[in-house]
């Protein structure tokens, strides 16, 4: 049975903590040629990586100040309370048969659509050797990226759901919507919390697309490059009731935010003690006709 509380649609909230913190961010260094690297699934391990990174510290924000007025249309993200009925996210077929309907019955309920496609479910862990998937292994990602690009993101939907019927809703004018939504399997989160990007305060040039090269193809992501005028948000000490939705990609270009970027970073004076960060992410098409 599909149990999400009455309160999925409310922005998450929880006692106050630190409102700020500063936490040192992986971004991609400027370069001439275009950026590629070799994804976790074609090298069986860590990605392997053809371009340079630069850390900076930044100011990292509580997005739980400003959680009732967040958008995934301005901000790019929006934190929401869900309760799932799944006791086991690390079981494959709860999280197909149970969970994922669950994310589907969410995103239809905030976005008004009508249909939602979960076609990508990750876990991360960032315990050493990472959190098991049918692919491997995976910790959590370091580097600042937006999922999709204005190339990729098309793409992406006509991989998905087949040339056909992607062209009909490209033609007919529907409004697609990739989100990614990302939940702790276990909290509170502290250790490598989700660092995400006002999307609002981002210049199109700080959107590096990179090259990413799959075994079967080659995919395209924005690396994003350091500015001072980026505003970061976090969650303090998220919790397996809350979710992050991310937007990857819009198919609109009306002036909305289009994508959202993000990246785990280490909190400062983190206890090396607490739990590692356990988190499972769905990668989804919404669709709105």
């Amino acid at each position: 049975m599909n149990q999400i509380a009455s309160n999925t649609l409310q922005a998450a909230k929880a006692p106050q903590l630190v409102s700020e913190v500063r936490g040192e961010l992986s971004f991609i260094a400027p370069q001439d040629e275009k950026p590629v690297f070799h994804s976790s699934a074609l090298t069986g391990d860590v990605p392997k990586v053809f371009f340079k990174n630069e850390a900076h510290t930044v100011p990292i924000k509580d997005m739980r100040d400003i959680a009732d007025t967040l958008s995934v249309d301005h901000e790019g993200f929006e934190l929401v309370r869900h309760t799932t009925s799944v006791t086991d996210l690390y079981d494959d077929d709860a999280v197909e048969n149970a969970y994922n309907p669950e994310v589907e019955a969410l995103l239809r309920a905030r976005f008004g659509a009508s249909k939602v496609v979960v076609f990508d479910v990750t876990r991360r862990s960032d315990s050493g050797k990472g959190a098991a998937n049918p692919d491997g292994l995976r910790g959590p990602a370091r580097r600042v990226h937006a999922d999709y690009t204005v190339k990729s993101g098309p793409q992406r939907v006509k991989d998905v759901l087949g040339e056909a019927e992607a062209q009909r809703l490209f033609d007919t004018g529907a409004h697609i919507i990739q989100v990614n939504v990302w939940r702790p399997i276990t909290g509170p989160v502290k250790r490598a919390p989700l660092a995400v990007v006002d999307s609002s305060s981002l210049q199109p040039e700080e959107l590096v697309a990179t090259d990413q090269v799959f075994p079967d193809r080659v995919g395209e992501i924005y690396h994003l490059a350091h500015a001072p005028s980026q505003r970061w948000y976090y969650a303090p000490e998220m919790t397996a009731d809350e979710v992050l939705l991310l937007k990857g990609w819009d198919s609109l270009d009306d002036g909305r935010t289009r994508f959202n970027a993000h990246g785990a970073f280490e909190l400062p004076n983190m206890d090396e003690n607490a739990p590692p960060r356990e988190s499972i992410e769905l990668r989804t098409l919404v669709i709105i006709e």
